[in-house]
């Protein structure tokens, strides 16, 4: 996970926050308030989901960190990190750049399925968002979570809503809620009205958490 960097923004957006500033007061009030800033995905999948194993339950500063000692181990550009790469890199590299004995395991799972072609990049454009999900969860490490961040960043889908994602309870809770803890239950029913532009009303609600944005 890193600071965004420039790259392709979704066609949607400016629909998007239409729609969304129209159907929400919230969403009237907060979008305005970031200007020209838009999602935007770094276009390679499999970097995409090892960043994304790699920061797994430490800080964005941490996973920095990692990250870059991992692709120097193994000796490929920090923004195009091949599954040839990870699978030539004995587990002793890896484990010297920072990373658990579980995420190795993790990272060389996620480097066959791309190596053998179990996960199928080139028709993703053309499948849903679920069945999309289906496939990457198959992978160790990855849960719907993780999927649904590839979704969003990667794939740039525009209706996806984390149920899971604690920035996206936090944001509800403070921007609707007072502040007063919420339910899936609640986060889906205040998520009604931002369809069929979830994922963008998502990023809004991070954004009022932190304003600068992230990538993944």
């Amino acid at each position: 996970m890193a600071r965004a960097s420039a790259a392709a923004a979704p066609d949607y957006w400016d629909d998007a926050c239409r729609h969304l500033g129209k159907r929400d007061r919230v969403m009237r009030k907060l979008i305005p308030k970031f200007g020209e800033a838009r999602l935007q995905s770094r276009g390679d999948a499999f970097t995409t989901l090892a960043r994304s194993i790699v920061g797994q339950q430490i800080s964005v500063k941490a996973a920095q960190a990692v990250w870059d000692k991992f692709v120097a181990a193994i000796g490929t550009p920090s923004v195009r990190v091949s599954p040839g790469a990870v699978l030539e890199a004995s587990t002793s590299i890896l484990r010297a750049a920072g990373l658990s004995a579980r995420k190795v395991e993790y990272l060389s799972d996620l480097a066959r399925h791309f190596e053998d072609g179990r996960v199928h990049v080139k028709q993703w454009q053309q499948m849903d968002d679920e069945a999309i999900v289906d496939e990457l969860v198959s992978i160790r490490g990855i849960g719907r979570w993780t999927a649904e961040m590839f979704l969003i960043f990667h794939l740039m889908r525009p209706d996806v809503l984390p149920l899971d994602d604690l920035g996206l309870l936090k944001g509800i809770s403070v921007n609707y809620f007072s502040g007063e803890p919420v339910s899936r239950a609640e986060v889906r029913e205040v998520g009604e009205a931002w369809s069929p532009f979830r994922s963008v009303a998502t990023w809004y609600i991070w954004r009022s958490l932190d304003p600068l944005p992230v990538d993944y």
